[in-house]
């Protein structure tokens, strides 16, 4: 995985992050031969109600200064034993219509190596618990997800450099049908795709999502990435999504290929908010 950045990481400061720690995730990092490391923690500043029977219904948002001095201290740390291995400050930050003033206000006091725009709650619910799903067709609750997606970004504009996991909603879904393929969402695909070429957006590649959940195995559409390049996008970030430091840069070789057989030659990482291509 030698030249391989993983851009897409949680650690304790995460509200789900309890599993792992910065130090130890970034060493697991470190010697898998990746390049560098950004965590990006969960800042979403509205939870469902519906998540409170699963968990404590708090704003998910992390502590930015002590992350921010943890993630010094382990790149001073983990340089010492890997030199030239770095690590990113970065945000997750959650899209969600009635919040976009605490995200504004958010990002503009804290500064980040980058800005993952994801959306893990929509409607008052959370797909990962199951809720969204209810009353809803596979079609239906895939378009609504990524049309969502595609409004929070237009708002937010300058402030994001990474469209995160645009098939989270395919992740836990209860229909057979569990990829986004561009075939049956071609507008909103093709208005995401071409908003994220024109803007110097970054398709991000979430290897997370390209494994079993209850049997079904979501895949990547080459499609999508087909589409992309054809609309003038050169900017793809993979993530792994780590929780866990066992996870940091999961099936990062396979989806590096995949990226390269749809004519992609660089993947992107992202220092004080600038593009950095590094050759896949």
């Amino acid at each position: 995985m030698s030249g391989l950045y993983d851009n897409h990481n949680h650690c304790q400061f995460s509200f789900d992050g309890h599993r792992t720690t910065a130090e130890d995730t970034a060493r697991s990092a470190a010697r898998k031969g990746l390049a560098g490391i950004c965590f990006t923690d969960h800042c979403d500043f509205y939870v469902p109600p519906m998540k409170a029977k699963y968990e404590d219904c708090v704003p998910e948002v992390f502590d930015v200064e002590p992350r921010d001095q943890e993630i010094m201290r382990v790149n001073d740390l983990i340089g010492k034993e890997f030199p030239g291995f770095r690590i990113f400050r970065g945000i997750e930050i959650g899209v969600q219509k009635e919040e976009r003033g605490r995200i504004a206000e958010h990002l503009g006091k804290y500064s980040f190596d980058q800005v993952i725009a994801s959306a893990h709650y929509l409607d008052e619910t959370d797909p990962f618990w199951g809720g969204y799903y209810q009353g809803k067709d596979w079609k239906t609750a895939y378009g609504h997800y990524l049309e969502t997606l595609y409004e929070e970004m237009l708002w937010l504009g300058p402030g994001f450099d990474i469209m995160g996991h645009y098939d989270y909603v395919a992740r836990y879904a209860p229909y057979p049908e569990c990829s986004i393929f561009l075939k049956d969402f071609p507008d909103i695909m093709d208005a995401i795709l071409k908003y994220l070429a024109e803007n110097g957006k970054a398709l991000e590649i979430n290897t997370k999502t390209y494994q079993s959940y209850s049997g079904r195995v979501p895949v990547p559409d080459r499609n999508i990435l087909l589409r992309f390049r054809e609309l003038g996008g050169e900017l793809i970030s993979l993530g792994s999504d780590s929780h866990d430091a066992r996870n940091v840069g999961l099936n990062f070789e396979k989806a590096a290929e995949f990226v390269k057989s749809c004519g992609f030659r660089y993947e992107v990482h992202f220092e004080n908010r600038k593009p950095v291509m590094s050759r896949l």
